[in-house]
Formats: C-alpha cells, structure tokens, sequence
C-alpha cells in the first residue's frame, strides 16, 4: 500500500469507526427516551433533534480522524514500513517512528479513550434507567416488547465494546502477531457485517428466510 493510501485507509477507519461509536450512544439515548419517558418522545426526539445528533456524530468522528491522521503521519517514520498488521493501524504506524514527537499522538489517543469511556458510561446509565422502567411494567408481554426493542442495540454495543477492549487492552503476555490479526479482524470487520443481521432478527420475512436456509 502507498503512503497516501495508508493515511486515506487509517482515516476513513477512525471516521467510521468513532461515528458509529457516537451513534451507537445516540441509540441508547433513544431507547431510554422510548421507554422511560414517552409521552415526551415526540418533543426530546423530533426530526430536528435526530438531524442535529447524526451532523454531531458524523462531525466528531470527522474531526477525531482527521487530528489522528494528522497527527500520526506527521512523524518521521524510521523503522522500515512493514506493517505488522494487514491495515494502517495507528499503533502499529507509532511503531515505525523513532521521533519523540510520538507522545503528542499518544496524548491524542489518551483523550480519544477519555471520550470513549465517557460515551460508555452514558450507554450503561441509560440502560440502568431502562431496567428499572422495564421492571416497573405490570404486564410480561409489555416487558418482553420493551426488552426486545433494546436487544439489537445491546448486542450491537457488547460486539462492539468487547472486541476493541480487547483488541487494544489485553495483556502483552498473551500478545503475538497472529493473535493480533485474528483481534483486529474481529473488532474491525464482524461488528459492522453483524449491524445488518443484529437489527433485522425481528424482521418475520429474515426469521422464516433463516429458518428456510437451515
């Protein structure tokens, strides 16, 4: 891969990446909306309320990339450019550098997990709030509909959380290249092949296709 490439394929993947990640915590929002408070639904989450959250998803994963683009490859990159991995990723780029420059895109990074973790302590209050309103409902089918609307998103946020977890803090005693790869593609490719699967599977027609097929 060239240069220009690496640096257009890490970008786009911190892009997407951190806005499905701002997304994933505006769908928490909603369901907490949904189920505990709504008869104001209509007001906290009109069309112009859904507008501005997406603009403000897709422009902090826009800006977030950008600064980690920016910033990754402006080093100088001393060690060779093998990538031990099979994508531009920015540690394995950091890697490369034999710059003390590095410490400003590990500041970077430093705030970037402060904003991650802030966004998963929001997904986990809401869905305190959610459990409680849910085990306040008298009737067990009016439950079970208000679970099953969560479950998707729930996965969706467990598949997602958990890999990257992993991916990025698991113990460097258990790390090898090979263990490497097979992380980075369950974390960067399974969760978005998953998102069309995991959001239909209330879907009737997709249940009895599934069925069908096994």
């Amino acid at each position: 891969i060239s240069y220009t490439a690496c640096a257009a394929q890490l970008f786009f993947f911190v892009f997407l990446i951190s806005a499905e990640y701002c997304l994933l915590t505006i769908m928490a929002y909603d369901r907490y909306v949904a189920i505990c408070r709504p008869l104001h639904y209509g007001t906290l989450l009109g069309s112009r309320a859904c507008v501005h959250m997406a603009a403000a998803a897709w422009a902090t994963g826009f800006l977030n990339a950008l600064l980690h683009t920016a910033s990754t490859f402006s080093l100088p990159l001393c060690q060779g450019n093998a990538l031990g991995q099979f994508f531009c990723e920015i540690p394995q780029i950091l890697k490369l550098s034999c710059s003390h420059s590095y410490l400003r895109e590990l500041g970077l990074l430093v705030v970037s997990a402060c904003l991650i973790f802030a966004c998963f302590i929001f997904i986990v209050v809401s869905y305190v709030g959610i459990f409680r309103a849910v085990l306040t409902i008298p009737s067990e089918q009016g439950r079970h509909k208000a679970f099953s609307t969560c479950l998707p998103h729930l996965a969706m946020v467990s598949l997602f959380v958990s890999t990257g977890m992993f991916a990025y803090l698991k113990l460097p005693s258990i790390s090898s290249p090979s263990l490497d790869l097979v992380v980075s593609f369950l974390y960067s490719v399974v969760p978005p092949a998953m998102n069309p699967l995991i959001y239909s599977i209330r879907n009737q027609e997709l249940k009895d296709t599934i069925r069908k097929f096994i």
